[in-house]
């Protein structure tokens, strides 16, 4: 271990480094008032706890210790051990960070626009990404308290005054929000294949292909530490910056859109009149946008931004969580940059009449397939990363306090692979068993984020305060005061309007979808490539 920077001196030993790294004289108790609740680093104070360790959480402490020395208990614990868990840095923090919100969904974007036009996206945009930005911190400090969580179920637990349910209920929508994920990457993986070959009328090549990706991302989930998965998710990232910087490139220089048709009006093949011409590009939406639509391109932008449920495990695994900003503020910045320039210009070149989503078949045939290939690292990868994510919750309960966890053992890691092969089978059949998947999906998106991204942080939020007050702690000014508790009162009710109009959009999106006979048979073998 090295040497920790603020001590002069000899180097500690390892034991000694360890209880010392979140207990220096530089750390504070106290609320969060200053630039560090917005930026971390050194002086980051650590308020108290919300209520004692739950059973069960943790195994580090008894209840009475301070979130300082749990910490040190847990650094010095895994002395020793082959396998050690808190040993990512912020910066390969960030490259998880980067991997998760720097994906496919980027390519929905232009939808979006053409949807809700282009003013409103960007404003929307901007907005959603502030509000995960204060919630994710405020989850951040939520952890810096209770070091002992190891993920978001011990926080719903936590939050709703120790309650057994409440864990229950997290772990549900935890395990079946992430399989969800996996699902979905499973589905692109084989849409990827698809796009790329030619369909076979003999061989059922979707269902194929999804296998073949099913065994890929199962072997890529197998190392057992985010630091040892750090590196291919900076990967990652970078290869998905390069495919939607192409795609935005092709966008502009290709001579047309795919579909283009030079008629301003037509009716196609099926007898649907069709709008074409020159692409259309709205600063505000059209007429005829319905309630639905608006909600579905709102929620599509959301939901890109949404991926709270993954900080706790994180944070859980960082030799210095105080440093955990530094990642998040690197990762939201380059998210509104990226997320509003591709979403912009590509909607500018392609229009309303020739938009899809993702906006890759909007390109043409050879600017397509070059601009997706380079997606092919993050269709693999941020599945893994939720399964990794998934595994850890249902691993670290079955073999908490035994040597299997910390070290090298045949039980150990063949434990660690029937769970995450357990996972992606069941990512499997449900990708391939509902014929609606992905409005299924945008359902349980709105089921789940609305608590995740939102409802969750709002009560920390409140808890916090509560206990800080309490605590007789120096409280912030009425004006700052009084405009964090709007500010939460509005997280709150933001997660109740996804719990309510985002899902009655997502009902609706699946009936729409049986009106129009496009549900299709379990285990289809239809081609779903762009």
């Amino acid at each position: 271990m090295e040497k920790d920077p603020r001590q002069s001196g000899p180097a500690p030993s390892d034991k000694g480094a360890a209880e010392l790294a979140f207990t220096g004289s530089d750390a504070e108790t106290g609320s969060q008032t200053g630039l560090s609740a917005w930026f971390g680093g050194r002086k980051t104070k650590v308020g108290p706890r919300i209520a004692p360790r739950q059973e069960g959480v943790g195994e580090h402490s008894d209840g009475e210790e301070s979130p300082d020395a749990i910490l040190g208990k847990q650094l010095a614990e895994e002395d020793g051990h082959a396998i050690k868990y808190r040993t990512c840095s912020w910066q390969k923090t960030a490259g998880l960070l980067f991997s998760e919100y720097i994906c496919l969904a980027i390519m929905s974007f232009p939808w979006s626009y053409s949807i809700l036009g282009l003013v409103p996206g960007l404003i929307l945009t901007a907005v959603i990404a502030l509000i995960v930005l204060y919630t994710s911190l405020v989850l951040w400090q939520f952890c810096l308290r209770h070091p002992e969580v190891r993920d978001v179920c011990d926080i719903g637990q936590m939050l709703f005054w120790g309650k057994k349910w409440a864990w229950y209920a997290t772990a549900v929508m935890f395990i079946l929000n992430n399989t969800f994920i996996q699902a979905l990457h499973v589905l692109v993986g084989a849409k990827y294949l698809n796009t790329m070959t030619e369909s076979d009328p003999v061989v059922c090549r979707t269902v194929v292909f999804s296998i073949v990706v099913t065994i890929i991302c199962w072997l890529c989930s197998l190392p057992r530490t985010f630091e040892s998965l750090s590196k291919a998710g900076t990967a990652s990232a970078a290869f998905t910056f390069i495919s939607v910087l192409l795609a935005t490139i092709f966008a502009g220089v290709q001579s047309h859109p795919a579909g283009y048709d030079p008629r301003s009006s037509y009716v196609d093949a099926s007898g649907v009149a069709q709008t074409g011409g020159s692409p259309i590009v709205t600063a505000v939406p059209v007429m005829s946008t319905t309630f639905v639509a608006g909600m579905n391109a709102f929620l599509n932008i959301s939901y890109t931004f949404i991926g709270q449920i993954t900080l706790p495990s994180f944070i859980a695994e960082m030799k210095d969580p105080r440093d955990f900003p530094k990642a998040l503020w690197a990762v939201t910045i380059g998210e509104i940059i990226v997320f509003s320039i591709v979403g912009a210009v590509v909607y500018a070149f392609v229009g309303n009449q020739y938009m899809t989503a993702p906006a890759f078949g909007s390109l043409e045939d050879v600017y397509k397939k070059v601009s997706f290939s380079f997606m092919i690292p993050t269709l693999i990868f941020l599945g893994v990363l939720y399964a990794s994510v998934s595994a850890r919750f249902l691993f670290f309960r079955l073999f908490k306090g035994t040597k299997h966890l910390h070290e090298h053992t045949v039980i150990g890691w063949g434990s660690w692979a029937t769970i995450l092969l357990a996972l992606w089978l069941l990512a499997f059949l449900i990708a391939e068993l509902i014929p609606f998947f992905s409005s299924l999906l945008s359902l349980m998106s709105s089921l789940f984020d609305s608590f995740f991204g939102f409802i969750f942080w709002g009560v920390a939020y409140f808890r916090m305060r509560s206990v800080d007050n309490r605590a007789g702690l120096p409280k912030q000014s009425k004006i700052v005061d009084w405009a964090s508790m709007g500010l939460n009162i509005i997280i709150i009710l933001t997660g109740l309007l996804f719990l309510t109009a985002g899902t009655y959009a997502s009902v609706e999106g699946i009936i729409e979808e049986f009106r129009a006979g496009t549900v299709g048979k379990p285990f289809g073998c239809a081609s779903n490539g762009l």
